[in-house]
């Protein structure tokens, strides 16, 4: 067993066989593009990737990667940036520099650009784009689709529905089930909630179209492959798993419906799965660092998962990990810390801003909290307070003052729908030890940053520089032997 972070209890239960065995595998390759030292394993064989691994971290810029990697063990790194290929993506979207999730994700899923909004289709809605699950389908390839986000959100959709809005659920929903792909796991369906409870009915209709309709642990492990499965795990309002750190130690990980789905998918003809961490950007939208950082370790385990079957298939699978988009606009420096910073008081920080958000929700209706009592769960939930745990932790008179005005706010009613957006206190607590860990953000929205990208195994090369995200997916396309 390996931890992740420190002194963080919530992230045992890592499968990492073969991984550490696949680390010293790597020898010395130069890359033509970038002159980046590479593994022996990206050395092309004959032939083309039998199973491919896309992987998405919605919202996850390269600040990302590395605030996660700041609160890991010492000796710890996350899986994704040791992949031997890199290269990097702009984002731009096809009327907009700042591109949105289903611009970003049509362009992941087709390599073509197109309009913000509108999933898998050109940027004048006149045509339906093919997608790389569409084609691997066509292909004789088992397909499976993953998020942990709702199963009809922006990114997942891209891959497997064509509709001229992201917020056309139901049209979305409706070609899920028509699909024919063999496996969709994770989150729920927002076309099928209402008031934040689910109606069933899309479950009816996945059953009619030859779906089998599983709910947890014990459901999952007992699917048999060469059926088809939707798979989800208790979620939230919207359809959407639990942030990580806020999840049961026994509740269903990104990894999980990972490793469940190579299970499932595993054939002599191959396969596709797409992985979507679409948490990290919820998050950032939030400006929630902690939380953040508890996405994208959650991600990068679900990574570990397809690392782990690569081992097995160096020479007949390609794993390909990026983002959609930047969002926050992310920096790992803040300017009243100058050159200091210290990124681990992140580990602190005991829950998500939208789960606290809920408790100072319950405040404002009991009327039973003082401002006392609200800095009492600031020490234990933020760690904020707390000179025993670090003295950058203390709170100074002025800092007092101004969590102050923000709890008057919030108990006043007067917060924006009490949302982890709109609630002061949390807003002011979270902000408040983003800038005590040397932590910064621009916005609570997307940026045009360019994102990262990480490639193993067979054609990975492909993947090295500087291209436009579109190329991610038409170099997918091309090494698979795809037909558009």
């Amino acid at each position: 067993m390996m931890k992740r972070f420190r002194c963080l209890s919530k992230m045992s239960g890592i499968r990492l066989t073969g991984i550490l065995v696949l680390l010293t595998m790597f020898f010395t390759v130069s890359c033509s593009t970038t002159g980046r030292v590479q593994p022996e394993s990206v050395k092309e064989a004959d032939g083309i990737p039998k199973y491919i691994f896309y992987f998405i971290g919605d919202g996850m810029g390269m600040a990302h990667v590395k605030i996660a990697e700041a609160v890991l063990e010492d000796d710890q790194v996350l899986l994704m940036t040791t992949l031997p290929v890199s290269g990097m993506a702009s984002t731009h979207a096809e009327n907009r520099y700042i591109t949105g999730s289903a611009a970003a994700g049509t362009a992941l899923a087709t390599g073509h650009n197109t309009t913000i909004g509108t999933i898998a289709k050109s940027g004048n809605h006149s045509t339906s784009l093919k997608t790389i699950a569409e084609m691997s389908k066509d292909n004789g390839m088992r397909v499976g689709i993953v998020s942990s986000v709702s199963i009809d959100h922006a990114t997942p959709a891209c891959f497997y529905a064509h509709t001229d809005n992201r917020s056309m659920y139901s049209d979305i929903a409706v070609q899920m089930a028509s699909s024919g792909f063999d496996y969709f796991g994770g989150g729920y369906a927002r076309a099928d909630m209402e008031n934040g409870k689910p109606l069933g009915k899309l479950i009816t209709i996945m059953q009619d179209s030859g779906y089998t309709v599983i709910q947890g642990w014990e459901a999952l492990g007992k699917a048999i492959p060469g059926q088809k499965y939707w798979a989800f795990e208790k979620f939230d309002g919207k359809g959407a798993l639990e942030y990580a750190i806020d999840r049961a130690p026994d509740g269903l990980t990104l990894a999980d419906f990972t490793r469940n789905g190579i299970r499932l998918l595993d054939n002599e003809k191959g396969f596709f799965l797409m992985v979507e961490g679409g948490k990290i950007d919820w998050a950032s939208h939030a400006n929630d660092a902690a939380t953040v950082a508890h996405e994208v370790v959650d991600f990068d385990l679900a990574i570990a998962e397809a690392l782990e079957f690569y081992h097995e298939h160096p020479s007949e699978t390609l794993i390909v990990v990026t983002a959609d988009h930047e969002c926050g606009g992310l920096a790992l420096g803040y300017a009243d810390k100058a050159y200091e910073s210290d990124i681990g008081l992140l580990l602190n920080q005991k829950l998500s801003a939208q789960v606290f958000a809920g408790k100072v929700a319950q405040w404002v209706e009991r009327e039973n909290v003082s401002f006392p009592m609200a800095l009492d769960s600031a020490k234990v939930y933020f760690g904020l307070g707390n000179e025993q745990l670090d003295p950058a932790l203390v709170l100074t008179t002025e800092e007092k003052m101004a969590l102050k005005q923000a709890y008057t706010a919030s108990m006043s009613g007067h917060s924006g729908g009490q949302t982890y957006k709109g609630d002061p206190l949390t807003v002011s607590l979270t902000k408040l030890l983003n800038h005590k860990a040397g932590i910064g953000w621009t916005t609570g929205k997307h940026t045009a940053l360019p994102v990262p990208v990480f490639a193993i195994g067979q054609g990975a090369r492909e993947f090295c520089g500087i291209y436009d995200n579109t190329d991610i997916a038409k170099r997918i396309i091309n090494v698979a032997g795809l037909i558009p």
